[in-house]
């Protein structure tokens, strides 16, 4: 079984996210990113938002810039332009703009030891 790949989406469109959902930064992750020919990736957010009067609990996640494959998420310093999408009447609906990285939260953590100081 594939691991999880947890992920970091800040969402830089439209302008006045934050203020609709409450919060730019989004979190979550997915299992999409073990197929090398998957070109968007599902993203099972951990905290959904609303927007619109409407419960957002997955994205999915495509390359901002033809030519370009998510994969290169993992080279990215700052972070990868992507577009999103949210389920809408039984497709996808690309309303947002966003950055997606990884999610380093592990890495950072404080140390559990003195060995890991």
């Amino acid at each position: 079984m594939t691991g999880h790949l947890k992920l970091r989406i800040h969402v830089t469109e439209p302008w006045d996210f934050e203020r609709i959902a409450g919060n730019a930064e989004l979190t979550g992750w997915t299992t999409d990113h073990a197929d090398p020919d998957n070109e968007e990736w599902e993203v099972h957010l951990d905290q959904g938002f609303d927007y619109h009067e409407r419960r957002i609990g997955r994205l999915l996640v495509g390359p901002r810039y033809v030519g370009e494959h998510l994969d290169r998420v993992h080279d990215a310093v700052v972070g990868f332009p992507a577009r999103l999408a949210h389920r809408q009447d039984n497709g996808w609906h690309y309303a947002f703009i966003g950055m997606l990285s990884l999610n380093q939260d592990d890495i950072h953590a404080a140390p559990d030891s003195e060995t890991d100081i």
